[in-house]
Order: structure tokens, then C-alpha cells, then sequence
């Protein structure tokens, strides 16, 4: 409306020269769920609150920078040890509290190229493990309409059903929302795939959407990775129990009998302050860094603790894969024949043949692969989601740049709340769409040779709305849009031409 003139002058009136246009939402913006060191911050609580972090240091600062003190015992075995004495003697190396994932997996996010996510704590290292926080935290997300990703590496301490239900109510409150998707871990997905039953196929049996559609907002990956997360410095025998240290001198003054101690007496003195808990901190310390670089048993034994602290789910890697990927190229390119960074080798090798139930299951439940490959490294080589006999959803890229598409628009669309429902506001609705998936196709969001092969928007009387739909209040807008799927097989074909004179 034109202000009301009432002197005589000259009156300047702006126009705006541009309509309402999409803005597109951040793709990739996962929120983490788990137990952490610290669950206040600066005097407020954190428990089940999702704070907003860009960096790791962000997340040491936040939430504390001690990783979980997962405590050992060590046991005798006859079968598959952990490590073997000169003696010929096996041994395995038993957790006794639970192994806390969350700390390590941010680390292995932002190796991976994370950057602005949310983290949940429920608990501290000291809580007891209870299904029922997760499934609860879980349900407070529906208040949280930033994050498009759910992770939560510390589902897997659980036993398999209860793994299972967690994965189970990710999978269903994702497809509720419709504005995020589900990284999953597989339990035991460190096993190889000869057990029977395997953990694919329990996987398999224990997860699933309430509807089958449910599951093109997951994906799953396996195996787990061995990682360079936790370094050698970062064990020490705080690791072990007191019953651990007990069998610990045992092996020590076998490795370092009476004889030699007689000869070293400063050797029997290190081992003692070692293993006595009233020891002051400082001796024991010291005893640690010699017996670390003189004791064949006792740098073995560490080295066993570090290997399985640093046996990670994969969840949070991709987590930070997807961020890279989007930031790099876009969310319509498939997150695959990506390296993982900060990875040894993955917990399992697989093969060609290993993966073709992996990728093409009969019940339709894929699962990506991440494999080795020679001069290459370990490599994500597989991008469906858990729906993998869907013509619409196989892909988790496909899945992703629709929740893009979709949460743009609809953010866009508010602003035509209670507008007139008239061919004005239906020019200006799809003219600010079109605009939108014109500048998505000209990045390769979209396929086709022009705009209109790649997408159709249509609003308006008589092709989206009828007259009772405009009575009730009702605008309707209908998108067509040609998504990038990947070149997932690629067929090269090789025949001889016969020689011409």
C-alpha cells in the first residue's frame, strides 16, 4: 500500500525488486548421541540437551577432553589369544566396564572432514547402560529441526536386540520426520561373515522400519574399522584392573626372573611400583615409560588395549564422509569411493563375492561395504540405503537430496501461509521453486539436458487444487524432479577387430 501523501514534496518509495526465493538448508548436520565426561557446562545441565558444535575442540572444551577409562582384565586362554608369552602361554584381554564409542567417534568424525554437528549426552562414563535413555533422547529430537543426520556409535555396546531396538527407533522417528537419515553400525560387525548365524544376517533379522518404505532413510555399513584414534602414549596400566596388574607381575617376573633381578635390582623395584596401588603417582609413572620400552610383555600388553580401544563402528567416519562430500561437490553425489582417513585397515576384508549379498540382498536390506584396495587404501564402496530394492530410494544419495529439496521448499512455503489463494501467490510460489531447481540443476543436482527435462512445478486451479480445495484453504504444489543416481555398475565392453590390409 502506497503511504498516505499529505504535504506537497517529493516522496521516495523502494520496491522490492526481487520475490521470496528458496534458501537451502545445510545438508549435513548430524547429531550425536551418547555418554560423555562431562553432562554440564559452564553450570548448566547437558543431559539430553543437543548442543550445537563446530570443531572438535569445540567438543573437548564442552564435554570433557578424558576419553572413557575402559578397565581390563587379563585371563588365561587356550584359545584364540589376544597375545602369546614366550612361554607359549595365551592370554585375552577382557573389558570389564563398558567401552564407551562417542569420544572416539568425534575424533573420527572430524578426521573425516566433519564439521558443525549436535552432540546428546545421556549419562557420563560412570552411568549404567540403559536402552531406554537413548530411545528417549530420541524422541526430544522431534523438537530439533537443524540436524539431518542421527548417529549414535554407543548402540553397539548393547546386546544385539537392544541394539536392534535403538537402530529400530532411529529408523522410524527419521522417517517421521522426514528431515534427516540414519547412519547405522552393525553389532559385532568386527566378526567375519563364516559364523552362521552371521551378524548380516542378525542385522538383517532384528532391523526394520515399521514400513519397508521406513528403511530408505537408513544406511549401514560394515565392518568396523581399526583406527589410529587412541595412540600408543594413550594407554597406560590404568587400563587394568587390580587382579589384571596381579597377573601382570606374574608375567613380568617371568619375563625378568630372580636371577637377572639380583642383577637389576632397580627392574624388581620398577615392577612393584608398577603393581602397588598406593604407590605414589610419579613412581608409577616412571615405572610405565621404562617398563614401556623394556619389557617385551608389558608393551604388548598395552598394545592389545590400544588395538581394542581404536576397533570403532563406522557410523561416525561416514558422518563425517557425508559433510565432505556435501561441502566438496554437493548432496547429490553418492558418499562412496571416498578414502576413510585415520583408519589401519578395515576389522574384516572383503572381497567381490563377499559384497554381492552385502549390496544385492534378497530381502532387499543392503548394506554398504567398506573394502582395501591396493594403492588406494580403505575405500567406502557402496551407497545404498537400507530399502535397497527401491527404484526410488536404493541410493542414500537419492534419499538425501530429496529431504534437501523438500525441507527447502518447505521452509520457503511459510512464508505464503494465510496468503491469498489466489494466481498471484501461485505465480509468485512457483516462480521462487523454479528458481530454486534451476540453480540445483545447474550444479548437477538435478539431470537433464535443459531445466524443464530435469524438473516440473505445478500450482494452481484446475492442475493441482479444486475449487473445494481453495474453500477449505488448501494450496497444493506439485514438484517433479530428475535426481543423480550413481554410476554404481560399470559395464565395459572389449572385442577384437579383425586386421585390415
Amino acid at each position: 500500500m502506497s503511504a498516505k501523501m499529505k504535504t506537497p514534496g517529493v516522496y521516495i518509495q523502494e520496491l522490492d525488486a526481487f520475490g521470496n526465493s528458496v534458501v537451502p538448508i545445510p545438508t549435513a548436520v548430524p547429531v550425536f548421541i551418547g555418554y560423555t565426561q562431562n553432562t554440564s557446562h559452564n553450570g548448566t545441565s547437558l543431559l539430553n540437551m543437543a548442543f550445537r558444535l563446530s570443531s572438535l575442540t569445540d567438543f573437548l572444551t564442552v564435554f570433557g577432553e578424558d576419553p572413557p577409562r575402559t578397565k581390563f582384565d587379563i585371563v588365561s586362554t587356550t584359545t584364540d589369544p589376544d597375545f602369546t608369552t614366550a612361554n607359549s602361554q595365551g592370554y585375552n584381554l577382557n573389558p570389564t566396564t563398558a567401552l564407551f564409542k562417542l569420544h572416539a567417534a568425534m575424533k573420527l568424525f572430524y578426521a573425516n572432514g566433519g564439521t558443525d554437528c549436535f552432540v546428546m549426552s545421556i549419562g557420563d562414563y560412570t552411568s549404567l547402560l540403559d536402552k531406554t535413555k537413548f530411545t528417549n533422547a530420541i524422541d526430544l529430537l522431534k523438537n530439533e529441526t537443524e540436524p539431518t543426520a542421527l548417529v549414535i556409535p554407543d548402540a553397539v555396546i548393547f546386546d544385539d536386540q537392544s541394539a536392534y531396538d535403538i537402530a529400530n527407533k532411529m529408523i522410524n522417528h527419521c522417517a517421521e520426520t522426514k528431515d534427516k537419515v540414519s547412519i547405522l553400525d552393525i553389532p559385532n560387525g568386527f566378526e567375519d561373515l563364516q559364523q552362521n548365524p552371521n551378524c548380516i544376517d542378525s542385522f538383517r533379522n532384528g532391523v526394520g522400519g515399521i514400513m519397508s518404505s521406513s528403511n530408505s532413510y537408513a544406511a549401514a555399513y560394515y565392518p568396523w574399522l581399526h583406527t589410529s584414534i587412541y595412540q600408543f602414549s594413550d594407554i597406560s596400566y590404568d587400563h587394568l584392573t587390580e587382579s589384571a596388574l596381579s597377573v601382570l607381575i606374574d608375567l613380568l617376573n617371568q619375563e625378568f626372573p630372580v636371577s637377572a633381578l639380583n642383577q637389576e635390582s632397580g627392574m624388581a623395584i620398577l615392577i612393584a611400583n608398577l603393581t602397588n596401588t598406593g604407590a605414589q603417582e610419579t613412581s608409577r609413572n616412571e615405572a610405565h615409560v621404562v617398563l614401556s620400552n623394556q619389557s617385551a610383555t608389558y608393551k604388548l600388553v598395552l598394545e592389545v588395549i590400544q588395538k581394542k580401544l581404536n576397533l570403532l563402528p563406522p557410523s561416525a567416519a561416514m558422518a563425517g564422509i557425508y559433510t565432505a562430500v556435501d561441502n566438496n561437490e554437493g548432496v547429490w553425489k553418492a558418499p562412496a569411493n571416498v578414502a576413510v582417513q585415520s583408519v589401519v585397515k578395515p576389522a574384516v576384508n572383503i572381497d567381490h563375492d563377499t559384497q554381492q549379498d552385502l549390496n544385492v540382498p534378497i530381502n532387499g536390506k543392503s548394506v554398504c561395504a567398506i573394502r582395501t584396495f591396493p594403492g588406494h587404501g580403505t575405500l567406502v564402496w557402496g551407497a545404498r540405503t537400507l530399502d535397497g530394492n527401491s527404484n526410488d530410494f536404493r541410493y542414500i544419495n537419492v534419499r538425501r537430496s530429496l529431504i534437501y529439496i523438500e525441507q527447502s521448499v518447505k521452509d520457503a512455503c511459510k512464508a505464503y501461509v494465510f496468503a491469498s489463494n489466489d494466481a498471484n501467490t501461485w505465480t509468485q510460489v512457483q516462480s521462487m521453486i523454479e528458481n530454486f531447481l534451476t540453480g540445483l540443476w545447474r550444479q548437477g543436482g538435478l539431470v537433464g539436458p535443459k531445466p524443464a527435462d530435469a524438473f516440473s512445478v505445478s500450482v494452481g486451479l484446475g492442475t493441482t487444487m479444486t475449487v473445494q480445495d481453495i474453500t477449505n484453504g488448501i494450496m497444493r504444489i506439485s514438484l517433479a524432479v530428475a535426481l543423480s543416481r550413481p554410476a554404481e555398475f560399470i559395464v565395459i565392453s572389449f572385442e577384437q577387430q579383425m586386421q585390415r590390409t
